[in-house]
């Protein structure tokens, strides 16, 4: 029986597992040889090796800190990007490996810091209400904030990090 983590439904809650998860991703990375962390992965999977994973969390850290800056200054962004819907995330997620495919592995580490310590002041500057009302915001639509920001956080880190272990599970 898998046991699923319940949604973080206060502040403190997603702060306290958007940490525990980015921290499990980096220890699990962290533990592994040099040569498991640069490699590709098997074939099958968008993102080929720990770099991308990274390089994707980075990049959708940055398109929740547009969507929210344009959000709260009253204009409606363009979720997830211009030129793209949700149903052609596969093509704008192809477009950032590309676009990190020479980044090497430390420096997308260091950017992936940096947008993190960035969403996470995100959240520590509004109230429950504010993170957790939905409705409150026009350019949230009908949910709330902190359901982008867990996506942006906690959930997306959980993913990224099953993908890692699945991926170089897979590896000899």
């Amino acid at each position: 029986m898998l046991f699923k983590m319940p949604r973080p439904t206060t502040k403190q809650e997603l702060l306290d597992l958007s940490q525990k998860n980015y921290q499990k991703l980096l220890n699990y990375i962290d533990s592994q040889p040099d040569e498991k962390q640069v490699a590709d992965f098997p074939v099958g999977t968008l993102n080929r090796n720990v770099r991308d994973v990274l390089a994707h969390l980075h990049e959708w850290h940055n398109m929740m800190q547009r969507w929210y800056n344009e959000g709260m200054a009253g204009q409606n962004p363009d979720i997830p990007a211009v030129g793209y819907t949700w149903k052609t995330t596969g093509d704008l997620n192809r477009e950032i490996n590309q676009q990190f495919s020479a980044t090497p592995l430390p420096k997308v580490r260091e950017l992936l810091e940096n947008s993190h310590q960035q969403v996470v002041a995100l959240i520590e500057k509004h109230t429950n209400d504010e993170l957790f009302e939905k409705n409150r915001y026009k350019w949230t639509g009908t949910t709330s904030l902190g359901a982008y920001l867990i996506s942006a956080t906690s959930s997306h880190y959980d993913w990224a990090l099953k993908l890692i272990k699945k991926s170089l599970k897979g590896m000899k």
